[in-house]
Parts: structure tokens; sequence; C-alpha cells
């Protein structure tokens, strides 16, 4: 079996951990389907002797943590300390102008959170496009580069609640992007 033909099996088997994960194996789901997906990556990347397309998908996967710690690091500055918590679990939820009272001084903070966690996931989909557009060019699998359109106007869209359904049909479409992987490369 070739190297390009377990990464179709790899990357189509952690492609759909990526989207079911969560559901089936709870905690665990989406972690093995991460890995599965970054040996497929690294496989393709051996076989077309690009490094560029690991390369790009590392990015990727380092821009998502960076969106990640950045959002929950500017969260923790803005609460302060971890008394907050007891301060809101004891808050009276009923009186609506105290709750908002409270609440003013973070809603900035928060905005700003998500706002540069965005940015980040931004790039984040820019090199995935471009590992997924380098894999489309070299295995004459045109659906990798439709998979990294959408998942990028999934990133910029998803500000508004539409992202996440575009993200979700990208996470589709990149299950059957890896399950057309060829058993080997197309000769030039």
């Amino acid at each position: 079996m070739s190297k390009l033909s377990e990464a179709k099996i790899l990357g189509g088997i952690g492609a759909l951990l990526m989207l079911f994960g969560g559901f089936l194996l709870p905690g665990i789901g989406a972690i093995i389907g991460l890995i599965l997906l970054f040996i497929a990556v690294k496989y393709i990347s051996n076989e077309c002797k690009d490094k560029s397309i690991f390369d790009n998908y590392l990015l990727h996967f380092i821009y998502i943590i960076v969106s990640i710690v950045s959002i929950v690091i500017i969260f923790f500055i803005s609460i302060g300390s971890l008394t907050w918590f007891s301060v809101v679990e004891s808050m009276d939820f009923t009186d609506f102008n105290s709750v908002m009272d409270f609440f003013a001084p973070y809603i900035a903070w928060w905005v700003l959170a998500l706002v540069i966690g965005w940015i980040f996931f931004i790039f984040s989909a820019l090199y995935l496009k471009k590992s997924y557009n380098t894999i489309a060019e070299k295995t004459n699998v045109r659906m990798f580069r439709t998979t990294g359109l959408v998942n990028f106007i999934g990133a910029i869209t998803l500000i508004v609640a539409i992202g996440i359904l575009i993200l979700l049909v990208a996470r589709i479409l990149e299950i059957v992007a890896y399950f057309q992987l060829p058993d080997k490369l197309p000769s030039k």
C-alpha cells in the first residue's frame, strides 16, 4: 500500500473524527482525528516531495492554538482574578440594571478577545487554504482547493453566525476530498 493510499484512509477517518468525534468519543475523538489528519498531510507532503504542504498545515494548526490562547488570556486578564466567579455566583440576576452595571466594563474586553481570536483564525484558514491548494495541484483532487476556499470564507464570516454553517460544510468537503485521493500521484 502506498503512502498516498494510507493518507486517503487516515485523512478520511481523521476528517470524519474531526466532524463527529466529539459526539462519538467525547474528549478524545477530535484529538485522534487531528492526529490522523497530521499524519495524512505528512504522508501527502512526503509523496509530493513538497515540504510546504506540511509546513502550511502546521502553521494552520499553530494559528488555531494562538487564536484560542489569545481569547482565554484576554478573558482572564479582563476579569482580574478568580474571585470574579464567586461574585457572579452570588449575584441577583433578577435585577437587570445591576447585572448590566457589573458586566459593562468587561464587554469591551470580551469583544476585543473575540476580534483578536477571529483574526488569528483567519490566518489559520489562510494557511490551510495554501496547504490544500498545493495538495489539489499535486494530486489533481480539486476538492481540496474547494475545501480550502470554503474554510477560508467560513473563517471570514465566522464573526457573523453564518460562518459556523460554512465551516461545517468545509468539514464535510474535507472528508470527501481525502476519500478522493488517488492511490498514486498522477504523472505530469
